[in-house]
């Protein structure tokens, strides 16, 4: 979502606030009962939150995740949810069709909200959500969390030091195989649910959102090529969204580059992979191998490990266990989420922490 200030960087979890501001413990609610429910329950529980309550599509759904998450209560509606004065945030973490009304109303009920990405499916919604969370002075986040990999911060202090010299291209790409095959299926492909765009929305969204958090120089022009391999699945026909996408791009600065997103890539589970050349040196991260970040030079390449003592110190704030003992997808998320709750304290209400100013906007105009 878009900000009335970044969010600072520095903070480590819940505490308390006046006002629309966290208890401390943050007292946390739930919306949704699928994968995505169970990654953003560990990240509560990290930053010490309660599981206050949560609701899903149906009763019986909500009583398993309840039970499945060790979540307090299981609520009959999110009505109910948001009516209950012992909720301080809420998670939304439904299908994408409903972000944007489920969103709207945590921000209508005074809760803060941490909401899924795509926050919307149009631009216009994100927006008016942008809008209303600044109106109502609450903090609300969008999990772009990639950008919390300790070596994804190094990899940013060194553009932003001038290390890497001026960006001239990028090189990315998103890789998965979930739905390489025409019997793979799932909601996000039918665009009622998931929105009209689907690989490139889903993930394509986090590879630009990285390429332009390490450069902070944004992607000004496209070109792009989609492709949607299966028209029918095993439970949905007349298909639309796209399996692959390939994208020229050139930045504000003048770089120029590729991107590829694919859902149908044999063998890659999720490997999101950057190259950034700068007129200096090159970075390099792949999201599957976060314990190293290659640093390319003309002379004296470098392999530089995930070791608080050799990063600079937005990166080694993110570390949480020694060099040797590897980090991940979760502690990427449990960071985002310390971060979000700590912008939750703040005087000022934010959005996004550590992000760009507009990302949610941005990566629904993507779409």
């Amino acid at each position: 979502m878009g900000a009335a200030r970044e969010a600072r960087e520095d903070g480590a979890g819940a505490a308390t606030r006046t006002g629309a501001g966290l208890t401390a413990p943050a007292r946390v609610g739930i919306v949704g009962g699928g994968f995505m429910a169970t990654v953003h329950s560990r990240a509560a529980r990290a930053a010490r939150a309660r599981l206050v309550g949560i609701v899903s599509s149906s009763a019986e759904r909500t009583a398993r995740a309840a039970d499945e998450l060790g979540v307090e209560r299981a609520f009959a509606s999110l009505d109910e949810l948001l009516a209950d004065e012992g909720i301080d945030v809420v998670h939304v973490t439904t299908p994408n069709a409903l972000h944007a009304e489920q969103a709207l109303a945590v921000i209508e009920a005074g809760k803060h909200v941490v909401c899924e990405k795509p926050l919307a499916t149009t631009v216009a919604d994100a927006r008016a959500l942008t809008e209303a969370a600044a109106s109502a002075a609450l903090t609300a986040a969008v999990p772009f969390v990639y950008r919390f990999h300790p070596l994804v911060r190094e990899a940013r202090a060194r553009f932003a030091a001038g290390n890497a010299g001026r960006l001239l291209t990028v090189s990315g790409t998103y890789l998965q195989d979930w739905l390489l095959e025409s019997a793979d299926d799932d909601w996000r492909v039918d665009p009622v649910t998931g929105g009209r765009s689907r690989a490139f929305a889903d993930i394509g969204s986090h590879l630009v959102d990285l390429v332009e958090f390490i450069t902070k120089d944004r992607v000004a022009r496209v070109a792009a090529a989609k492709r949607t391999f299966f028209a029918s699945r095993a439970e949905h026909t007349g298909i639309t969204t796209e399996d692959a996408v390939s994208v020229a791009v050139q930045t504000a600065g003048g770089a120029i580059g590729t991107l590829l997103v694919s859902q149908a890539a044999p063998g890659r589970k999720n490997r999101l992979h950057v190259e950034l050349a700068g007129s200096a040196e090159s970075v390099a991260f792949d999201q599957e191998q976060p314990e190293t970040l290659w640093v390319g030079r003309r002379r004296g390449t470098l392999s530089i490990p995930r070791d608080a003592d050799q990063l600079a110190p937005d990166a080694a704030r993110l570390v949480t266990a020694p060099a040797g003992h590897p980090q991940g997808y979760q502690d990427a998320f449990n960071a985002f989420v310390a971060d979000a709750y700590a912008a939750m304290t703040a005087p000022i209400p934010t959005v996004c922490p550590g992000s760009p100013t507009d990302c949610a906007p941005r990566s629904s105009r993507m779409r």
